[in-house]
């Protein structure tokens, strides 16, 4: 890593601030080729982390911007390397050609989250602290936010640090007596370390358990809309949204395909899917439309099953309902309340809300019903899992943690118990890189944007 790179970290759009960002061992004699600094002096003589204004010019000293620099040298800095920031007038014209002054003068190109992986590298930060980086970038409601910036500061390298160091305790006493008979090391005895096995099992299990909701938080919650034909499914999308995104008419099957938009309830991101009217019918068309809403109806996370409270019960209604009841999370939704009185529904065991898509009443209740299936997850912010690469190690942690339990309880040795508590110890590594490989950790990077 003595290459230097530079990359714009703001982006390739028009803004009021556009920064370019320097790491390497040449970023701060980079800065001084091309910023000369109001004071007169050079900026590998300004002291770190302090704003200067000055002149940011070409290599034949022509002005491209009145602008802003900083250094930061290694190994106190974010990467754990020298940098430099230029924070320019946003033009992009004026970023690209300061860009391809420094790539002139021996920079290249940063890759897709190349400065944080140095930071990564440079033990500046663990690996789950790093993928918080790109989490809290993508983060679409506060709760994602704040469970990211947790995770940034540490919070899940902390409960996994805990549960490694407790477990490394234990190999190293047995190792320790083995290796050192003649020491006066206390004996090692197995069941004295119980408590300690049962209690970081547990942890992982209470870790493992967040994924659920962490996923959902990441990714948003697949919410289907279904109901039969005209039974206000587009009408009720366009009112939760706010805007007329699907055609509404009173013609049936005018929604041939799934329409799929985001929308913030809370602490909660839905991926509504506003589906076909589910019927049988003759038409090709239709019937692929049919087709889609079935398979939107059965990946969806949340079902919300709309029933027409204009028009009489029907066995169509019946199968809706029923198909939600199957869901992971199923509500039902009487529809143009404004028309006529909903009409009398067998109890289904799910939530049930009348409203009205033209005057919004009921959609508030709505809201509230859906954000009560989805209740945040009592632990604190920062020690939810969120994608599948930390689950699956914290999963393979935990299993082998069980089978150190059950070995235990068998009788077996010692060395059979702590060769399942040392596995646990591998997967913990890979999560917060202590032992992950390098095809992994590019992996981790690749979804990173250029600039961070």
């Amino acid at each position: 890593m003595s290459d230097t790179i530079a990359a714009i970290a703001t982006g390739a759009q028009v803004a009021a601030i556009g920064i370019i960002r320097l790491s390497g061992e040449r970023a701060i004699a980079l800065a001084d080729a091309l910023f000369q600094p109001s004071f007169g002096g050079r900026m590998s003589a300004a002291p770190d982390r302090k704003l200067v204004y000055g002149r940011l010019c070409t290599r034949e000293g022509e002005l491209l911007d009145l602008c802003l620099c900083t250094v930061s040298r290694g190994p106190g800095s974010y990467t754990g390397e020298d940098t430099a920031e230029f924070q320019c007038h946003g033009s992009p014209v004026v970023l690209r050609a300061a860009l391809e002054e420094l790539f002139a003068l021996g920079a290249r190109q940063a890759g897709p989250g190349e400065f944080t992986k140095r930071a990564f590298l440079n033990g500046r930060m663990e690996l789950c602290s790093a993928e918080a980086v790109a989490d809290i970038i993508d983060a679409e409601t506060i709760e994602a936010a704040k469970n990211a910036a947790g995770q940034l500061s540490g919070a899940i390298g902390a409960k996994i640090g805990g549960i490694y160091s407790a477990l490394s305790d234990i190999s190293s006493h047995y190792h320790a007596v083995l290796d050192y008979p003649d020491e006066d090391i206390e004996p090692f005895r197995m069941e004295n370390y119980k408590n300690a096995l049962a209690a970081a099992s547990e942890s992982l299990r209470e870790l493992l358990r967040s994924f659920d909701r962490g996923r959902l938080m990441s990714a948003g919650i697949p919410a289907a809309i279904v109901g039969r034909p005209n039974a206000g499914k587009s009408s009720l999308l366009n009112a939760l949204l706010g805007y007329d995104r699907a055609i509404v008419t009173d013609i049936p099957g005018t929604t041939r395909d799934t329409i799929e938009e985001k929308l913030r309830l809370g602490g909660l991101c839905l991926r509504l899917i506003d589906t076909a009217g589910i019927r049988d019918t003759g038409d090709r068309v239709e019937q692929l439309g049919v087709e889609r809403s079935r398979a939107a109806l059965e990946s969806a996370e949340l079902v919300i099953a709309v029933v027409d409270g204009s028009a009489p019960y029907s066995t169509e209604d019946e199968e809706i309902i029923a198909a939600a009841r199957r869901a992971p999370q199923g509500i039902v939704v009487i529809s143009k309340n404004d028309l006529n009185p909903a009409p009398c529904l067998p109890a289904s065991g799910l939530p049930t809300v009348t409203v009205s898509s033209v005057t919004g009443l009921g959609l508030e209740a709505l809201e509230e019903a859906i954000s009560a299936l989805f209740p945040l997850p009592r632990v604190p912010a920062g020690e939810i899992l969120t994608n599948a690469r930390q689950a699956d190690a914290v999963r393979r942690a935990l299993e082998s943690m069980n089978a150190a339990g059950e070995a235990m309880a068998l009788g077996m040795t010692p060395d059979i118990v702590l060769t399942e508590t040392e596995e646990a110890m591998a997967a913990l590594g890979e999560l917060t890189g202590r032992t992950v490989r390098e095809d992994v950790t590019n992996r981790i990077f690749q979804r990173f944007c250029v600039g961070k």
